[in-house]
């Protein structure tokens, strides 16, 4: 998998939005990427060889291909996942969050989904509560390909295909006082939501493709499908019958 991915990588014309943002994002390290569920397989292409990183991938069986892949591609696995109510715990989520802090806090840069399983692009309690223990930024980043098939999963994941034009899109990011309470976690969540909903529509629009999930269709997302906050210390169905054309 990841000799393919590299392939896709490889053949892609890629754009980023902004211009500067290796720039942007180099003075905000240790940082917290975020991105949906389904937009992950190209995301280890976007760090760089300085940047250490992890990423939190689940227990699955099913991902334990993505384990192996992003190993491959040089990024630490952290192996767990958000989910509603006790499955936070007996999935992996609760100990794979304080190894998250603990990664941030060692200088480690951390990458994760922003929606847990099962309840795609809603924005999880997850991501807000680890910047809130570890006083990191999370950055919400996009990217699009022009030639994809979307898988019959949940997420509708993207699989790439070779020769095709790539964007990568980063939000303005995100960042959660030590001291914020449910009020101020919320107020987080929503703006994270924002900017991604955002950026994947403009990475969309960057590949000539309109955004797939309008924001005005996305639930808003309920109390229980969030996890608590831990107690941290600080520190393939295709889009039609057959592949997207090339375009351009």
């Amino acid at each position: 998998m990841a000799s393919y991915l590299r392939l896709v990588w490889r053949t892609q014309r890629v754009v980023m939005e902004p211009a500067n943002l290796y720039e942007l994002a180099d003075a905000q390290l240790p940082m917290i990427l975020t991105f949906w569920h389904g937009q992950h397989f190209l995301t280890p292409f976007i760090v760089r060889p300085y940047h250490r990183a992890k990423v939190m991938i689940s227990r699955s069986a099913d991902a334990d291909v993505n384990a192996i892949a992003a190993e491959a591609l040089g990024i630490g696995a952290v192996r767990g996942s958000g989910a509603q109510g006790r499955d936070f715990r007996t999935k992996g989520g609760f100990n794979a969050t304080l190894e998250m802090i603990r990664h941030l806090g060692e200088g480690t840069n951390v990458a994760m989904t922003a929606d847990v399983p099962k309840i795609s692009r809603v924005v999880g309690l997850g991501v807000v509560t680890i910047a809130k223990h570890s006083g990191r930024p999370i950055y919400p980043v996009a990217i699009a390909t022009s030639r994809r098939i979307l898988a019959r999963s949940w997420d509708r994941a993207a699989i790439h295909l070779p020769f095709g034009r790539a964007a990568v899109v980063a939000g303005d990011g995100v960042r959660v006082a030590v001291d914020a309470g449910p009020e101020a976690l919320e107020e987080a969540r929503r703006e994270l939501q924002r900017q991604l909903e955002q950026i994947t529509a403009r990475a969309e629009e960057l590949v000539g493709r309109r955004s797939a999930t309008p924001a005005a269709a996305r639930p808003e997302a309920p109390a229980a499908a969030n996890p608590a906050p831990p107690a941290a210390p600080r520190n393939p169905a295709p889009d039609h019958a057959s592949a997207e054309p090339r375009n351009g």
